[in-house]
């Protein structure tokens, strides 16, 4: 039964903060048929960041004992529910909502879909076979599908203001890299949820090697604290012929200097969707997690691994030859060349 017009909506998306942030796309649908709609989002702390400015969202509010009291007085007309974790599906049993989406916990404390809409994403974290070799849609039509929403190709939202975009620009002018250079963001990050999201340390050599003697783009490492190792030793190999963004940006300043990148290369990661959303060509090696969930608005390329193992979603692989390191350097920046010289008409 189609959902008819409400007033309060409550997003209820806690993490990973590439999918909370991927699920921004779901606003414009939301507003299209719910226009005068007011949406309140509940996530974690280290998210927030990401949903900040939003002209979509009326309220943000971090998930804490405090604020499940805040909300449970509340009614909404519609609540979304698009983790699948116990204490957010628990949460969503407890507010109170005319209309729940997505997904929540029977008195067994068992998972469910609370729609038929939501039927499919519920199936999809049960069966391999769906998920790895049967599914083609995306991860924001699956969930404008939950939400009976139209699709249209509605990307991320994410802004970032003159003085993020300022400051960004001013610091890599500082560390060598110039208005007119052509910039590939190397992103060295993973996160440590899955196991091989990213190269080892000899394929980014590897890879920056030829970048660096066959073509006139600066490299530009990208990570976070968990990526200052990688970085300094990148940096001890190459000396001055690569350039480092630092390890210590907020989200909001890594994603002004990854708008500085005219393509980036990465893994299956929150940057990945940084990159996406301020339309940077971005090239994406995929090993463990599924291709098929990523919308790249046709900016973009994707590189699988060619491993019958992948992609897998273990947190843990012992496989020396794994999915990751069947992405060879010379294969990938191959790809870049080509790129680069579309884009520039150079090398």
């Amino acid at each position: 039964m189609a959902i008819q017009a409400t007033k309060k909506i409550l997003i209820i998306k806690l993490g990973a903060l590439g999918d909370v942030f991927r699920t921004t796309t779901l606003l414009h649908g939301l507003k299209r048929r719910f226009p005068e709609s007011r949406i309140t989002w509940i996530t974690s702390k280290a998210a927030c960041g990401l949903l900040e400015n939003n002209p979509y969202i009326n309220r943000i509010l971090v998930f804490t004992g405090q604020t499940i009291n805040l909300l449970k007085p509340e009614s909404f007309d519609i609540l979304i529910s698009l983790d699948k974790e116990e204490k957010p599906t628990m949460l969503a049993m407890d507010i109170k909502a005319d209309k729940k989406i997505g997904f929540g916990r029977d008195k067994h404390s068992q998972l469910y879909s609370l729609n038929k809409e939501s039927e499919y994403a519920y199936r999809l974290g049960i069966s391999d076979e769906l998920k790895f070799r049967l599914n083609k849609k995306t991860y924001p039509n699956i969930i404008y599908e939950m939400c009976s929403c139209d699709y249209k190709k509605d990307k991320y939202i994410l802004n970032l203001s003159q003085e993020d975009i300022r400051m960004a620009e001013e610091r890599l002018r500082g560390s060598g890299i110039g208005d007119r250079d052509f910039v590939i963001g190397l992103n060295t990050g993973s996160g440590n949820r899955f196991a091989n999201k990213t190269w080892s340390l000899d394929s980014y050599k590897r890879f920056i090697e030829r970048v660096v003697n066959e073509t006139d783009a600066k490299v530009l490492l990208l990570g976070g604290q968990g990526e200052k190792n990688i970085i300094r030793r990148l940096q001890s190999s190459f000396k001055d012929k690569v350039y480092s963004s630092g390890c210590d940006n907020t989200l909001k300043e890594f994603a002004a200097i990854v708008k500085r990148c005219d393509m980036m290369l990465t893994g299956d990661t929150l940057a990945m969707h940084i990159g996406i959303a301020l339309n940077r060509y971005v090239m994406v090696l995929f090993g463990p997690t599924c291709h098929q969930e990523i919308e790249l608005y046709g900016k973009g390329s994707k590189l699988m691994s060619e491993i019958e193992c992948s992609p897998c979603y273990k947190k843990v692989c012992d496989k020396k030859d794994n999915c990751m390191s069947r992405i060879s350097p010379d294969r990938v920046f191959k790809q870049v060349k080509r790129y680069i010289v579309r884009d520039t008409g150079t090398i």
